[in-house]
């Protein structure tokens, strides 16, 4: 094994050489405190950075095993060390040359505590992987500039970040704590008949559309309305007291800017943790919670349309739907029935981005327009069905139709950022002012299906090269020539759960080829497998570029890849009405 003072040998020894010899430094080499380890170095200073490690033992680090005792604390902790050593690169990255010359960085995280890739800790040691851009003028190696930045700079960066004496200890333990008393929180939903649980005090609104940190100025602070109001209990915080969000169906009604989106966005996000002082970190959603909305253009693969649509214009078949360019409408419906096809519980949805006419149709429309020349039927008439059949409860925003005060159990009114409880309210309207609007949904929501995918159609085949991926920001992904849009998948937040989710893709297109499996089960085993390794099956080389994820956006994304081939199966019921209240532990990061 070579040291810190080989290592600066053999740089200021391959100064102004061709870039290509800094192929020579793979390896690992000893530093007093830790060990670098080189896995793969770039081609030259343009190319995507050089990937290290540093492993550093724990006699040295010093993170007591109570700050990483259980499942909980020991995400949150890696979520923690990726932020410091993040913000430490900010100081000791800089310019060293052409291209990516003098970089260093990790994956940057956001306001969700999250499983990551980049860091790892045990009793043993503590990993951290990272990228380093080698120096290099043009492409000539710049050998007194990379001993600047890996024999000066780095030990320091290590020292300052990966030193549990050198840290804030209390904002370690703060961090830490919070995420496991939101696991806790969210474990206990099911058993209080629950789906999501708002704290008192929690700041909803987010500083802009493109800054996701809690506004600070003029915030109000929420507080559940008393008869909604319940309390939980954390392990470390003790008894939490805030809104409960029954399970069934919500509406979540008010006046233009009242904050109505804003708390179903809390709630959309409550399935992942949060930092301390976000303003959500008591915000908990059941892990089952997936967000619908319509989406013009997608592709639908054999899709059983048919509790939303039948007898389409030319006698098409909406039981085995398929099209390359769907409609608003077309496309929602199959966002709900793909997503409770991957298992979704609880369905999230906001009129803004919802198809009108998939939403409701009311009686002048139907006097107009009659049924058998109508092939949608609205989520109006599906909603009650969906919770009566399968027991999936809906939470939706609606400013717009009284109609569905008829078959909402609990209906939120939002003024100035605060929930009133005015079920009571809407049901005595409901009473007073009927409708006269005829359902159309039948007695029964209809049968779930359960398709069976093919993995080998996942990535189209380049027989000169090997399956490639690649991401941009968390909206779009390219496998090899297919452009994936996945910018509709807003439970999505970091690109990092993009790369994973395209590493995953590539992985179920090369190792379960082209068998037919059932889109759960293909989809819990390729969970099961990363959980196992590590996210190792999803690359050659340690990777710290990786962010756990849910099944749900997993499956979002196989149900949009315009290769998809799909082998049409039985129809099945896959959430019977029987299961409603069983406890469906586990918070949705252990899905990964």
């Amino acid at each position: 094994m070579s040291t810190q003072a080989h290592l600066r040998q053999q740089l200021l020894a391959l100064d102004r050489q061709n870039y290509a010899a800094y192929k020579s430094l793979r390896g690992s080499y000893q530093f007093p405190g830790f060990m670098l380890v080189i896995d793969r170095v770039q081609g030259d200073p343009f190319a995507a950075p050089s990937q290290c490690r540093i492993l550093r033992p724990q006699v040295v680090a010093g993170f007591p095993p109570e700050l990483y005792a259980n499942r909980s604390r020991e995400i949150a902790l890696r979520d923690y060390l990726n932020r410091q050593f993040d913000q430490g690169t900010r100081f000791f990255s800089q310019s060293r040359g052409s291209g990516k010359s003098g970089l260093i960085a990790i994956n940057s995280p956001g306001q969700a505590i999250l499983e990551r890739s980049a860091v790892w800790i045990d009793d043993r040691q503590l990993e951290v992987r990272f990228v380093v851009g080698l120096p290099a003028f043009g492409r000539r190696i710049a050998g007194q500039e990379a001993v600047e930045l890996l024999c000066e700079g780095l030990p320091r960066l290590v020292e300052q970040t990966l030193t549990f004496k050198y840290l804030d200890t209390q904002a370690v333990q703060t961090h830490v704590e919070v995420a496991e008393d939101a696991d806790a929180l969210r474990n206990q939903l099911a058993d209080r008949g629950l789906v999501a649980f708002v704290a008192n005090g929690a700041v909803l609104p987010r500083r802009s559309g493109v800054d996701d940190r809690p506004l600070e100025q003029d915030a109000i602070r929420f507080q559940s309305p008393p008869s909604l109001q319940i309390t939980l209990t954390a392990p470390n915080q003790g008894p939490i007291t805030g809104m409960g969000i029954p399970q069934g169906v919500t509406l979540i009604v008010g006046g233009g800017y009242h904050g109505k989106s804003t708390l179903l966005k809390a709630i959309a996000q409550g399935v992942y943790n949060h930092i301390p002082n976000d303003g959500r970190e008591r915000v908990v959603t059941a892990a089952h919670a997936v967000t619908i909305r319509a989406e013009d253009g997608r592709s639908i693969t054999h899709v059983d349309l048919s509790p939303f649509i039948t007898h389409l214009p030319q006698g098409r078949s909406t039981t085995n739907f398929s099209t390359p360019n769907a409609s608003g409408s077309t496309s929602q419906a199959a966002n709900i029935l793909e997503a409770l096809e991957a298992g979704a519980r609880t369905l999230l949805i906001d009129e803004d981005t919802s198809a009108t006419n998939f939403m409701i149709r009311d009686r002048r429309m139907q006097a107009l327009i009659a049924k058998d020349r109508e092939p949608i039927t609205p989520f109006l008439d599906k909603v009650r069905q969906l919770y009566q059949d399968y027991g999936v409860s809906s939470i939706l925003v609606m400013g717009g139709s009284g109609d569905y005060f008829e078959v909402a159990d609990t209906v939120i009114a939002m003024t100035d950022f605060q929930p009133q409880d005015v079920t009571a309210q809407a049901q005595a309207i409901a009473q007073q002012y009927p409708t006269a609007r005829r359902p159309e949904g039948g007695s029964q929501f209809g049968t779930l299906p359960i398709r069976q995918v093919i993995p080998s159609s996942f990535v189209t085949v380049d027989a000169a090269r090997p399956p490639k991926w690649k991401t941009h920001d968390t909206d779009r992904l390219r496998l090899n020539h297919e452009e994936l849009d996945l910018s509709a998948v807003s439970q999505l937040l970091e690109t990092g759960q993009l790369r994973a989710i395209a590493a995953t893709l590539v992985y179920a297109q090369s190792h379960f080829g082209s068998q037919a499996y059932p889109l759960p089960d293909l989809v819990s085993r390729l969970m099961a497998t990363i959980a196992q390794t590590d996210f190792a099956a999803l690359s050659a080389t340690p990777s710290g570029e990786f962010v756990g994820f849910r099944p749900y956006e997993l499956a979002a994304a196989i149900n949009r890849l315009r290769s998809l081939q799909v082998k049409p199966s039985k129809p099945t019921h896959t959430h019977p009405a029987s299961d409603r209240k069983t406890n469906h532990k586990g918070d949705c990061r252990r899905d990964f």
